[in-house]
């Protein structure tokens, strides 16, 4: 026991000696959902863009189907990113339901579907009203499963002559495991008949919630990230067994130690770092990143996008939310603070920034 204790905490430990000793690796680009501010989210065709871009990571979110395979969307239900609506033939399985205290109204819920089922729909772009020219790849793509995200991961780096990684999250666990599909037992059987369940194979592991986390830290040696939702919010696991733990409890330096006795990186959005005015102008930076560094912890933000809608006020171009503003600017902040990693829908800006540093 006491070698398996220190072995788990060496990653941590690694980490906080890189912090204190100075070490300046360059920050890691995670294709968030693929390149989703070019593509459809979610499509390999979005991944193979990502990763052409220059994204070190892409990001497949997932879900499971009703004859369990895992598949990639960012919620079960699929209303906005797919064509479900137009396919009369569902028209009876769309429903109500509540998942993690969030009602999703009269949509279409991926564990309603076979696999099958699923690969008849097309996806579509989630906010046409922001990106418009992404419309124009509505309904050119299907929804992709797992393995087919782990093959093109493969061939991608074969073609691109770099090892793409791969940064799953497992989505709603617990909601998943209420209704009979638990993700995390299948999950680890595919990586380990990928011969993925390695540190060295590039793919590491993230989740809201933290009672997987703790367990997928007993079955698998892969990085795990600890996501960090808004602070009045509880992860999904501690709502539904009634505790009282928030994401701000846990962003705190005591909390951030905890985080790091089972994960390897502390991934909270953007304004745990940069917070933010009632205008949206940016306040001063947060000790967040500091905080996480003592306590072994990578840092890895969410999410950088360039439609000014998702843009500090002082980096809008504009009035219009759907016009693009200065990218280029947040990310360097972000990469001046000490952070090593950001998730982004523009990895090609990401990656013009840090070449220039």
């Amino acid at each position: 026991m006491a070698a398996l204790a220190l072995l788990v905490s060496l990653p941590a430990a690694a980490s906080a000696a890189r912090h204190r000793h100075g070490e300046t690796a360059k920050p890691t680009i995670y294709g968030h959902r693929g390149a989703s501010g070019y593509r459809p989210e979610h499509t390999l065709a979005s991944y193979r863009l990502a990763a052409r871009m220059g994204a070190d990571y892409i990001e497949p979110d997932l879900v499971m189907t009703k004859d369990h395979v895992l598949v990639v969307r960012h919620e079960p239900a699929i209303g906005g990113t797919t064509d479900v609506a137009k396919h009369p033939e569902f028209a009876s399985r769309r429903k109500t339901k509540v998942i993690d205290g969030v009602t999703f109204a009269d949509d279409w819920f991926v564990e309603d579907f076979t696999l099958a089922e699923l690969k008849t729909l097309r996806a579509v772009e989630r906010l046409p009203d922001l990106r418009r020219r992404n419309t124009i790849y509505n309904g050119r793509y299907t929804v992709p499963t797992f393995q087919e995200v782990i093959d093109l991961r493969d061939q991608l780096s074969r073609e691109l002559g770099r090892k793409i990684g791969i940064i799953p999250e497992l989505k709603h666990s617990t909601y998943h495991r209420s209704i009979g599909l638990p993700l995390e037992e299948l999950f680890v059987q595919q990586l380990r008949r990928n011969r993925l369940d390695d540190r060295s194979a590039k793919v590491t592991v993230q989740s809201f919630e933290v009672s997987n986390l703790k367990w997928l830290d007993k079955q698998i040696p892969n990085p795990l990230v600890q996501l960090l939702d808004a602070k009045t919010l509880k992860p999904g696991d501690v709502l539904a067994s009634g505790g009282s733990l928030t994401y701000g409890q846990m962003a705190t330096p005591a909390g951030l130690r905890e985080i790091a006795k089972y994960a390897d990186i502390a991934s909270p959005s953007k304004d745990y770092i940069v917070p933010r005015d009632a205008a949206g102008a940016s306040l001063a930076p947060t000790s967040f990143i500091g905080d996480a560094h003592r306590a072994g912890l990578d840092v890895v933000a969410y999410t950088f996008r360039v439609e000014n809608s998702f843009l500090p006020l002082e980096l809008r171009s504009s009035a219009n939310p759907a016009d693009a503003g200065n990218l280029f600017a947040e990310i360097k902040q972000f990469f001046d603070l000490g952070i090593d990693g950001v998730f982004t829908d523009n990895a090609d800006i990401a990656k013009a920034v840090r070449d220039d540093e």
